[in-house]
């Protein structure tokens, strides 16, 4: 599937706001009469041409004229003069005759130009050839002249050109060009004096290599005072994010992004083609796989076979290795290894070689006979195997093996590499380990494999490292398919284990709680009965967790009771401490948050004592969660932040609970004000299930609606939708920020309709998720006031009635889920009071008459550390003041709200509340408002006057008029009476007219909206 357009230069310049200022900058030198020369390096596909094509359309936008060559990959010897002679081309058949005129006066530019009109030419221009010198024509030493004439005719045209307007030669591909056009850019270069004149010249850095022709010319050149050099160096990460993103036809999921970028290295040839060319992007595209072999075709066949060599290391290699491998000589060796580090493919790295591009090496490998790949996997195995142990040693070992498919030896070291990694914090490099062991079982004999390792063991590690490193799909698939492994003459302590396993991994995900507690009672049946022991002392750690999550308390309680004293008898730490969570959660399900908290904490040291790191983390889970549901947000962020710590810590970032603190860490810190500048911190990384990373982009979603960036919000909505049965949570967090989002559009129709989805589908889901609909109806009401409000000024009863009645539906909802939702301490937390707050007081707006008094105490509500939601609070209740006319209390919360909005730099409730304050004639502390324009007619009107005209204009009546300035219907009949006066006007529409006809009022366009 094809993802992209071929754009090229149709899509946005991303990022090089630095290079494209510095070339700017010279051309407004040159601009001024301040000649000079830019050489722009950079590598191949990384921008340089797309870079000159928006110089040259500045420079065309300032008159200049633009000319531009290029330089051909001739390998022969190059042709003289090509991109002179294609960039001055269009001077011998130029319309401006000043332009034809300063050709035809040198003729020395025929050499050059054809088509222009030729002149006398001088004897020593071109010598004759003799029938001494039959053959190639051979440059005579009176030629150098006729060089020297050529190179005048040049400057001189190009200066005399500059008189009448600015010039910008723009030479490409320098690195091609023949000893011919070097030497006249050299000229030129010396000889940049006051014309109007900047020549760029661009080349691939790459190409440059120590014996390379153009090197001497760089160092020449760049030390000319009117010469400088930019360096065009590949994009960094957040950059290449965003050009990845602008080239795609639709939105893309994180996963492909981010192969993407870090594949392409940051170079927007290679990236394009990356997307451009397959769904998935796993597989280097054969037409980039060309361009890039083309390069190593002019190295040697020792230089390649040394390529070939590392490219199937896949990593840096060493000198001995390589000189292993390759079969070369020490001498012949030597001379690959420089040839292709000088031709930039490859770099040395701590002593060792590797590709300077990782798509090089993938095209070279790619290229490979399969009899060579496994020859030189070989080699490599060999040389491994009689090398030391060291870090990594058994999974290069094992990477080697399964290439050469020696199973036999890729088997154990697959297995020794999965420890590694795990010891190392890295479960889901442990992962890809246990798969391919999976994968190349049934092929090695059975005595081949390690005694003390099976298939079930195999299929139950996997399902454990999948939960850790963030796939909990798969994990419940291993953990299935162990399961289904299990005999009757399984060793029962085994099976327990298997089963509990599963039942694990069902536990942490949404949804799978009731198949759970039925694959945990599996476990249960088979050791009810059996002595204390450490798997005992799990199995009612975590049939305890199941039960209380599926609201069985008191057998939760009691499970849980049990499995502590077990496991202080069998010296099971890491079971007592799991089981000590659920003490603590179900103490606070009853408002006990002391005791809560110092069972939690008394878990979290535990845990880590006994090496537990995932239930360390469920531990500090629960104890955040304890703070924030009583709207403590301050030690919620805390707790969560050292939970985040450990996670990363032990490489369990993107298990469950490690997601889990993520995202709620990110969200409390929306709601406390302390916003990110960037979502790449909250973003999972590559091999993460697109659940997960739903689950973070949900919670990043808010930030990025309420800052004002529309277009990427619409395309997060997007992505999200798909994964709102397999994690609810994010339907939550989409419905409020889509509802949100569709009101700062004015699209209020599609708030209410986007609340109201994500309701009625959690609530079709499980009631478990009832509470969230306090919040979402809270945002669907500000929706059906503004309609409502929309309706009143058009006069339309019925559509007000009609938003009257969605208005009281949704309050009703919203108080439903207060009284009937299942808080997780018993009682309504802060947050569920304050959006409750916040719903009744909308409502009053649906009705017409906004309450000042239920707005305050919205505001009230969320000042337990909801920082914006409090802002928009303050919003609205200066308005319901406005309408009570208090305009004293009113200017104090919109100076309020406005603060808060610059600091979070939230633009559209920023833009909302200066709105409102112009219209009242409220001065925000710090807002200067901009000058009125310069009108032609002298304009009789008052400000005030004048919106109160243009309301009139717009066919509202007084009472509607007063209604938007908060002002009284009395007020604006005397405004009315003052500018008729002022006028000459009898009636309204005389007075409307007349402004029209005297400039003071701008007419409507069909495409202006109404102001409502």
């Amino acid at each position: 599937m094809r993802l992209v357009p071929r754009l090229g230069s149709g899509i946005p310049l991303v990022a090089r706001v630095d290079e494209m200022r510095r070339l700017r900058a010279g051309f407004t030198r040159a601009e001024r009469g301040e000649a000079g020369a830019i050489l722009l390096a950079g590598d191949a596909g990384v921008g340089k041409t797309r870079l000159l094509a928006e110089l040259a359309e500045f420079a065309g936008s300032r008159g200049a004229l633009v000319l531009t060559g290029r330089c051909l990959d001739v390998r022969e010897g190059g042709l003289p003069y090509l991109p002179f002679a294609e960039a001055l081309g269009p001077l011998a058949t130029a319309d401006d005759a000043a332009v034809v005129e300063a050709v035809r006066i040198r003729p020395a530019l025929s050499r050059l130009l054809p088509l222009a009109q030729p002149g006398p030419v001088s004897d020593v221009e071109y010598a004759p050839m003799t029938s001494e010198h039959e053959g190639p024509y051979r440059p005579r030493p009176e030629q150098d002249l006729g060089q020297l004439q050529l190179f005048d005719a040049v400057l001189g045209v190009l200066t005399e050109i500059a008189e009448h307007r600015p010039v910008l030669l723009v030479l490409e591909d320098l690195h091609w060009a023949d000893g011919s056009t070097r030497n006249l850019l050299s000229f030129l270069s010396s000889r940049l004096r006051a014309q109007r004149l900047l020549v760029v010249a661009s080349y691939r850095e790459e190409d440059v290599h120590r014996r390379h022709p153009l090197r001497g010319l760089l160092v020449e050149l760049v030390r000319l005072p009117a010469v400088t050099q930019i360096e065009l160096h590949p994009l960094k990460e957040a950059d290449a994010r965003a050009f990845v993103e602008a080239l795609a036809d639709g939105p893309l999921t994180p996963e492909v992004i981010t192969s993407v970028v870090e594949r392409s290295e940051g170079n927007p040839f290679f990236a394009e083609e990356l997307l451009a060319s397959c769904s998935d992007c796993t597989d280097i595209p054969a037409g980039l796989a060309e361009v890039l072999l083309a390069r190593l075709e002019r190295l040697s066949p020792d230089a390649r076979r040394v390529l070939r060599a590392i490219a199937v290391a896949g990593e840096s290699v060493a000198h001995a290795a390589l000189a292993e491998v390759s079969g070369l000589g020490e001498d012949q060796l030597d001379e690959a290894l420089r040839e292709a580090v000088q031709h930039h493919v490859l770099v040395v790295e701590k002593g060792a070689y590797a590709f300077r591009h990782a798509l090089l090496q993938e095209a070279v490998y790619g290229d490979l006979l399969p009899g060579e790949r496994t020859r030189m996997h070989a080699a490599y195995a060999a040389r491994i195997r009689r090398t030391p142990q060291g870090r990594g040693h058994d999974a290069k070992l094992a990477y080697h093996s399964l290439q050469s498919r020696d199973f036999a030896t890729a088997l154990p070291a697959l297995l020794s590499a999965a420890d590694e990694a795990e010891r190392l914090g890295a479960p889901g490099a442990a992962l890809r380990h246990v798969e391919q062991a999976l994968e190349i079982w049934d092929a090695v004999p059975p005595a081949a494999r390690p005694p003390e390792v099976d298939e079930l063991q195999l299929l139950k590690e996997a399902s454990y490292f999948a939960g850790t490193s963030g796939e909990p799909e798969r994990a419940i698939a291993y953990a299935r398919s162990a399961v289904q492994e299990l005999r009757e003459d399984t060793d029962v302590e085994l099976a327990t284990k298997t089963w509990r396993r599963l039942a694990e991994a069902l536990m942490n995900v949404e949804g799978r709680l009731d198949e759970a507690q039925e694959a945990i009672d599996r476990a249960w049946d088979l050791i009810d009965g059996a002595r204390p022991s450490r798997t005992t002392s799990w199995v009612l750690a975590t049939r305890a967790a199941i039960l209380r999550g599926t609201d069985h308390h008191s057998d939760a309680r009691f499970c849980a009771q049990v499995a502590v004293a077990e496991a202080q008898t069998v010296g099971a730490a890491g079971a007592e401490a799991s089981a000590l969570i659920t003490l603590g959660a179900l103490a606070d399900n009853v408002g006990d948050f002391e005791e809560a908290r110092a069972r939690l904490r008394d878990a979290e040291q535990k845990a880590r004592e006994a090496g537990s790191p995932d239930v360390e983390l469920r531990a500090l889970c629960f104890l955040g969660f304890s703070y924030e549901d009583q709207g403590e947000i301050e030690p919620a962020v805390e707790a969560f932040g050292r939970g985040i710590k450990r996670a990363e810590e032990t490489g369990l970032t993107w298990s469950a609970y490690g997601l889990e603190q993520r995202a709620r860490h990110l969200r409390l810190r929306y709601q406390s004000g302390d916003w990110p500048a960037e979502s790449v911190t909250a973003v999972p990384a590559r091999g993460v299930s697109s659940v997960l990373t739903a689950r973070m982009t949900a919670e990043w979603l808010p930030i990025v609606v309420a800052r004002g960036r529309f277009t990427a919000a619409g395309k997060l909505l997007a992505e999200l939708r798909s994964h709102w049965r397999a994690e609810p949570l994010t339907a939550i967090a989409a419905g409020g920020a889509g509802a949100e989002l569709a009101y700062w559009q004015g699209d209020h129709e599609a708030v209410v309709k986007r609340a109201v989805e994500a309701m009625d589908f959690l609530r079709a889901l499980d009631q478990g998720y009832r509470l969230s609909e306090i919040r979402l109806s809270a945002g669907a009401l500000s929706g059906a006031a503004a309609k409502a409000a929309a309706a009143r000024l058009r006069g339309d009863e019925e559509a007000v009635r009609a938003a009257a009645e969605v208005g009281e539906e949704l309050v009703e909802r919203a108080r439903s889920a207060a009284a009937k939702g299942r808080p997780r301490s018993g009682i309504l937390g802060p947050e569920g009071r304050a959006w409750l707050a916040r719903a009744e007081a909308a409502a009053t707006c649906v009705r017409g008459a906004p309450d000042p008094e239920l707005w305050a105490r919205a505001v009230a509500e969320f000042g337990y550390g909801q920082v914006y939601e409090q802002a928009i609070c303050r919003w609205q209740h200066a308005e319901a003041l406005l309408a009570v006319s208090e305009p004293g209390r009113a200017a104090d919360e919109l100076a309020k709200a406005h603060k808060t909005a610059e600091h979070l730099r939230a633009l559209p409730l920023r833009d909302a509340v200066r709105d409102l304050a112009r219209r009242a004639r409220i001065d925000l502390p710090g807002v200067v408002e901009a000058a009125q324009p310069q009108r032609d007619t002298v304009d009789p009107l008052t400000e005030r006057e004048r919106a109160v005209l243009e309301r009139v204009a717009l066919g509202r009546t007084n009472r509607q008029v007063g209604e938007e300035l908060y002002i009284s219907e009395k007020t604006v009949s005397v405004h009315l009476s003052r500018l008729m006066a002022k006028l000459g006007a009898t009636r309204r529409a005389e007075a409307v007219a007349l402004a029209y006809d005297r400039g003071l009022l701008a007419r409507p366009t069909p495409q202006s909206p109404a102001h409502t």
